[in-house]
This record gives structure tokens, C-alpha cells and sequence, in this order.
């Protein structure tokens, strides 16, 4: 049985056509960088550093992954910077919020034990389970645990968009981006944010309900009522 050869695609002969695949090849990279540009237009004036970060009630933590049940060196530099602000008191409750889709897995509880190592009373830390994606974070500081005004801790790489996410949401949101070594990881993050701009983009336009909403929850009101 003879096998069928595969036909390479092939290019424009005529000078016209190879101009129209040009064109279109930069109108396809123009439509993947409108996200991007929409996430630096937004967030521009949103961004701070932990010297001079706004006094806010709540600091809200995302996950960014666990190493044999402790947080990733990424993870744990979000934290430290959660824990400084707590310190210097610029913010009073700390929000973690990070995945717990599974027994074996639980992204908020390590960040609690991480905070506590490091002044933050157990009392201002205040869990969410449910964090399965910026948007949900985002949706669920809003919805499930009454959150209006907040200063988001990630990576530089990050930030933007869980600040642009975080205002679609109705939480008036302040970004701090901290320092991270400039490794694959940090390489990988960079690129995936570029992919990861075009969903932010239909999430702000469209509001999907999160993968888990869940009743409303009166950890944060309870935390700042006892700092108060």
C-alpha cells in the first residue's frame, strides 16, 4: 500500500499574493498584542511598590505553585512582600487565595503556615480555596468574601492583568509586582502572559461565572472587625 504524500502548503507566486500573506500575518500579530496593549493601557497608573504602596485593608496573595508541600520561591516572595506590608501596616487582613482542587494539594493552607512564620497573625489571614484562576480570585474577593479595595501581590510579569481582572471584578485594586530571578520560569511566565492577555480580555468583557462561586463568607468582614 503506497503512503500518500503530504503536500507542503504553498506560497504566493504573484507579488500581490505574497503582499496579502504579509498583510495578513501582521494584522494576526497586531489582533494577539491588542490584549497586552489594552492590559498596559488600563494598569498603567495602578502599579506600586511595597515602599509605597497604598494603606489598604486587604492584601490579596494568588498562588503560583507548591514545592513538596511548601511554596515555590515565586509563591514565597509574594508572601514575604504580603508579610512586610502586614509588618509596616499598610495592610491589615491578608487574602490568600490558590488551589485546593484536591486533598493532596493545598496552595492556601501552606501560604497561611508561610505567613504566620513571619508576623502575620493567624487571625488576619483569611483563606480562599476556590482561587483556581486570576479571574476566579478576582470574582470570588468580590462576591464571596465582600472585598472592595485591595492591593494585589505577584510577579511583575503578572500583576497587570490580575489588577485589570480584579477591577473588572469591582475590587478597586492596586498591583505590586515583586522581584523574581530571571529564569525559565520566569521566561515561561512572561510568554504565557501573552497568551494568557486574550482570555483576560474576554473574561473583562463577558464576566463568566468562576468554576466554583459557593455561598458568601465572613472571614475578611471578622478579621478586620477584630483589627479594628
Amino acid at each position: 500500500m503506497r503512503r500518500r504524500k503530504l503536500r507542503r502548503p504553498r506560497l504566493p507566486r504573484t507579488r500581490a499574493g505574497q503582499r496579502r500573506l504579509v498583510q495578513a500575518v501582521m494584522a494576526g500579530c497586531v489582533l494577539a498584542l491588542l490584549p497586552v496593549t489594552w492590559l498596559y493601557v488600563t494598569t498603567g497608573d495602578r502599579l506600586r511598590t511595597t515602599a509605597d504602596a497604598p494603606r489598604t485593608e486587604v492584601a490579596v496573595v494568588f498562588g503560583a505553585g507548591l514545592w513538596n508541600g511548601e511554596p515555590s520561591p515565586y509563591l514565597a516572595n509574594r508572601l514575604k512582600a504580603a508579610a512586610e506590608l502586614y509588618r509596616e501596616g499598610r495592610v491589615q487582613v491578608v487574602l490568600v487565595t490558590g488551589d485546593n482542587s484536591r486533598k493532596d494539594y493545598d496552595e492556601p493552607d501552606a501560604m497561611r503556615t508561610y505567613l504566620k512564620k513571619h508576623g502575620v497573625p493567624d487571625g488576619r489571614i483569611v483563606s480562599d480555596y476556590a482561587g483556581f484562576d486570576t479571574w476566579d480570585s478576582c470574582v470570588r474577593a468580590k462576591k464571596i468574601f465582600g472585598v472592595d479595595r485591595a492591593v494585589l501581590i505577584s510577579q511583575g510579569f503578572h500583576v497587570r492583568r490580575a489588577v485589570a481582572l480584579c477591577e473588572a471584578a469591582g475590587v478597586d485594586s492596586y498591583g505590586i509586582g515583586v522581584d523574581a530571578k530571571h529564569d525559565v520560569t520566569w521566561y515561561y511566565g512572561g510568554t504565557r502572559e501573552i497568551f494568557a492577555a486574550g482570555k483576560a480580555a474576554l473574561d473583562a468583557v463577558f464576566h463568566p461565572d468562576p468554576r466554583f462561586l459557593g455561598p458568601k463568607e465572613t472571614g475578611v468582614t471578622k478579621a478586620l472587625a477584630d483589627a479594628r
